[in-house]
């Protein structure tokens, strides 16, 4: 009974990226910055989408998803940040933790399910593209978007209901600048070979069967592709991929840096490429190199 008791703790610290005095300015201005372009930029992106008629395909109906949980998956760590940053305190409550913790993983998941229906999308579209308006259509998108959501509803929920079973004792200080599902777990002073196996499991199952599934998308694609007898249409196919081509690289790429990372600080660091950087890049990356994208946001300018 004592350890159960021991269970419901109040607070945790969170000890941010650095607990150098002097440079907490230029943290909290770095943060500010790159999250009201996060914010900002994909938000001008399904404004984008949503206003131009042109735009109402199933590629830029997952774009325009993909930047509402961007904007949602940034928002559950850099506002906490910011506000404990401008009021010198590093308390986060128990409940604000766990809270913390399931939305991370709820973004953090569909993101990663979106890339992947995405990436399928692509392959249909340069695969099959005389049946792509029947196999995708608006039904089929809905059902895939909703099949992201349960999946990701379910992952999270499981990791999160997992931690609330545990007993934290008096070590309650995370080297993190948000509630990360890891460092929770370290922190833990009861069994946790059950959370780690839950982990293992789900990275398995949903983080490298869809990386799997990309992979090979994208095989197929490059197959096409080369079977293209002409430079022009050559160029049209890989532009058209290469955006979110690009937006995979760097997802997973910061993803894998986070979960490899032996220690806090490299850990630390490839957070905040993971979980900042990324979803501030993507609206960039889409926009820069699609012609639809620009001409609509000219559009959107004009109005």
């Amino acid at each position: 009974m004592e350890q159960r008791n021991q269970s419901r703790v109040s607070q945790f610290i969170l000890l941010g990226l650095s607990e150098v005095g002097e440079l907490q300015p230029l943290l909290f201005w770095l943060f500010f910055s790159m999250y009201l372009i996060t914010f900002s930029g994909n938000l001008l992106i399904i404004l984008a989408i949503v206003m131009d008629s042109h735009l109402h395909t199933p590629m830029y109906f997952f774009l325009s998803n993909l930047s509402f949980v961007d904007i949602c998956f940034t928002s559950t760590t850099v506002p906490k940040m910011l506000l404990n940053i401008q009021t010198q305190s590093k308390v986060i409550t128990y409940e604000g933790c766990l809270s913390q913790m399931y939305f991370f993983m709820l973004f953090g998941g569909l993101d990663n399910f979106l890339l992947t229906v995405m990436a399928y999308d692509r392959f249909v579209a340069i695969c099959h593209p005389l049946y792509y308006m029947v196999i995708m259509n608006p039904k089929f998108c809905g059902i895939l978007l909703l099949a992201c959501w349960l999946l990701s509803v379910m992952d999270s929920l499981l990791h999160d209901l997992m931690v609330f079973q545990l007993s934290f004792c008096t070590q309650l200080e995370i080297p993190h600048f948000f509630c990360e599902l890891k460092q929770m777990i370290q922190l833990a002073c009861s069994d946790t070979f059950l959370n780690n196996l839950a982990i293992y499991l789900a990275s398995g199952l949903l983080g490298v069967l869809p990386l799997i599934g990309i992979l090979f998308s994208y095989s197929r694609i490059v197959a096409s592709i080369l079977k293209i007898s002409s430079s022009g249409g050559q160029y049209k196919a890989f532009s058209t991929c290469g955006s979110h081509l690009s937006v995979v690289s760097l997802f997973y790429g910061t993803g894998f840096g986070v979960y490899l990372s032996s220690t806090a600080l490299t850990s630390a660091i490839a957070s905040v490429m993971y979980t900042v950087v990324t979803p501030m890049l993507n609206p960039f990356i889409y926009s820069l190199k699609n012609k639809d994208i620009k001409q609509s946001l000219k559009k959107l300018f004009k109005t």
